[in-house]
């Protein structure tokens, strides 16, 4: 339907190149080549990267796919836990250091890959003395502590699966994820910080669990002196459970297809959708794409800021880095407390080389001005990553600026759903500030119409992925069907839910969700645009538009903004405001309203809540909140 096509306003024309250097260094010096031929033979491209990590029994086939349920590695067994920590053990990679965390008081762990492993393996002896077996599903609500990912490798040693639950979360909402997983363990701790706020977490399971009858068990990681109370035998001290475990553990040879863990993720409306992924799929994409995305050597200290509560945090905290044996560095607290100069202090102080971050932390930095990362060495960085939604090109312009101008940022397009990063650019290709630049190897990825048909360039439509992955979500939890509905919106593609272009040279820009599009006088125009627009005014941090109901035009839009840190709301400001997105963008897309606010609401993932923003506007109810921030 012609009615579907989504206009593009913004025009960025700015290419920057890769250095000789940095293209000598990469693993994939010639996309286009290297792109061509995954694309010719997915199969055997996938293959010859599964062919990296360790296999108990080899698989017989690589995919089998019968639209719309996938396959991979049909006959394999293979363990997550096995490829991240015991491959490693057994080479000079046991000494190296596999976890470097801070916690928000400056408290330092460190972790090697032996101890990493001894500790999981203690972790895995406790969940069998309690009776658990494979495929029992493990909630863990905690807060960014290294025991996050001890429990999370364990549960993956066993064949167990596990349920990350962002501690943020409010009781009802960590109560139906609990029940709708019909979980027999809980792991949570009693409190986490934030903003030097202790956050009583263990009130919030009491609460959640006095109605989820299959749950038999809560440990607590107790981080406070003197130590919440604990009522025996069903509440368990983490340290007394894993005291007296052996350190050794044999991993289980699984199925490929046995599943990892169930992710929640918020639906608009209704109850929040567990998203299923298993072992041998989402760890072949999971590797390969931190390892050729990153640049990832065997000297980096990679640092992503993610929560393991959300799906970055499990393909890229957790499981594709320790694929590719990296030492990490996670940091608990948020980037301007105690100060804006937190992460730019620690990027410095550790020797960060690979730093991946959000559009949200960059525009909440940006705030506060370039002098705080001018007080810090950032000479160490090699490469930079941004994740969540669309970085405008203000912010990219910034990010790579303050970081010394010359490190190449990787911008990724992915979901839970899908698993790993399926759109993003490689440190060889040149970049263009706001685009997520061409898709990864083996992805066939496109932008079409209402009928699956790929559209010219410039012409904005839903991003699609037109075959199968190794790390795509192999069901929604309980709910088949509603899996089915991503495979079956547009024929024969997955349906992202977002709108995008590709411009001349196959780059692709996003341009928001579909849900958000605005049709402004028979214009569709993409929430995304407007903001960069409005971000690139020298008084702006962050904006957010919705579309409202109109008379006339079908809809206006209002924008919603937070000005930078010296700036004051006036006429004169707002119309300047106006006049800026006019030159950029053109007058069909000048808000018709402007608000000046001091905050928007968010997911505790960075996502802006639009949807939020219009039902309070309109007067109607916001669907499911459970995941915002505030």
């Amino acid at each position: 339907m012609a009615d579907d096509k989504v206009d593009s306003l913004l025009k960025e024309g700015r290419v920057y190149r890769p250095s000789q250097e940095t293209v000598a260094s990469t693993y994939i010096q010639d996309y286009e080549t290297a792109y061509r031929e995954s694309i010719q033979n997915p199969e055997a491209f996938w293959g010859q990267a599964a062919k990296e990590l360790d296999w108990f029994t080899p698989w017989n086939k690589v995919l089998e796919w019968n639209y719309p349920w996938a396959k991979w590695f049909v006959g394999g067994t293979c363990n997550m836990a096995y490829n991240c920590l015991d491959r490693h053990v057994k080479t000079w990679r046991r000494h190296k250091v596999a976890v470097i965390w801070v916690g928000e008081k400056g408290e330092e762990r460190i972790f090697t890959y032996a101890e990493l492993y001894r500790q999981v393996c203690r972790c895995a002896n406790a969940l069998k003395s309690l009776g658990l077996r494979k495929g029992d599903r493990v909630t863990i609500y905690l807060p960014k502590i290294p025991e996050q990912m001890v429990a999370m490798l364990a549960c993956a040693r066993l064949g167990l699966i596990h349920s990350v639950v962002y501690s943020g979360f409010s009781a009802p909402a960590l109560e139906s994820r609990i029940q709708d997983a019909e979980s027999r363990l809980v792991i949570t701790a009693d409190v986490g910080y934030d903003r030097g706020k202790a956050i009583h977490l263990k009130p919030v399971v009491d609460q959640a669990v006095a109605h989820c009858r299959t749950v038999e068990h809560v440990v607590v990681v107790r981080r406070e002196q003197p130590g919440v109370t604990l009522s025996a035998p069903k509440e368990i001290d983490w340290e007394d459970w894993l005291r007296d475990q052996p350190v050794a553990c044999e991993a289980e040879p699984l199925d490929s297809e046995t599943p990892l863990y169930i992710l929640y993720t918020s639906g608009t409306t209704g109850k929040p959708k567990g998203v299923v992924h298993v072992h041998g799929g989402y760890m072949v994409g999971t590797y390969l794409t931190t390892k050729y995305v990153f640049n990832l050597k065997e000297d980096d200290l990679y640092f992503c800021v993610a929560d393991p509560g959300w799906v970055t945090g499990h393909s890229y905290i957790v499981y594709g880095p320790l694929l590719n044996g990296a030492t990490i560095l996670t940091a608990e607290g948020k980037p301007d407390y105690p100060n804006p100069g937190r992460w730019w202090d620690i990027i410095a102080k550790y020797g960060v080389t690979v730093f991946y971050t959000t559009p949200t932390a960059i525009r909440l930095l940006m705030r506060y001005g370039e002098d705080w990362p001018k007080k810090y060495d950032l000479t160490s960085l090699r490469v930079l990553g941004s994740v969540g939604e669309p970085i405008n090109p203000e912010a990219w312009e910034w990010f790579h600026r303050v970081t010394g101008g010359k490190k190449p940022i990787m911008d990724t397009w992915w979901q839970t759903e899908t698993g790993m990063i399926l759109v993003t650019p490689l440190p060889s290709v040149p970049l263009k500030p706001g685009s997520a630049t061409r898709p990864f190897l083996g992805v066939e990825a496109d932008v079409v119409d209402r009928e699956g048909k790929s559209l010219p360039a410039n012409a904005g439509g839903f991003a699609v992925v037109k075959k199968p992955w190794p790390a795509m979500m192999r069901t929604i939890y309980k709910d088949p069907d509603r899996y089915q509905v991503y495979w079956n919106t547009i024929p024969n593609c997955y349906t992202a839910g977002d709108v995008c272009r590709k411009d001349k040279d196959g780059y692709f820009w996003f341009m928001g969700r579909a849900d958000d599009v605005i049709k402004v006088a028979g214009n569709r125009i993409g929430t995304a645009e407007v903001e960069s627009a409005l971000v690139s005014h020298p008084a702006v941090a962050e904006a957010a538009v919705i579309g409202k109901p109109h008379p006339t035009v079908g809809e206006s839009i209002k924008a919603f903004v937070i000005l930078k840190q010296g700036h004051q709301e006036s006429p004169e400001l707002i119309q300047s405001l106006k006049n800026h997105v006019l030159t950029e963008l053109g007058k069909i897309g000048v808000p018709a309203e402007i608000d000046i606010v001091p905050s928007l609401p968010k997911t505790r993932s960075g996502k802006i809540m639009r949807r939020v923003l219009k039902a309070k506007e309109l007067g109607q109810d916001a669907g499911d909140i459970s995941t915002l921030e505030d």
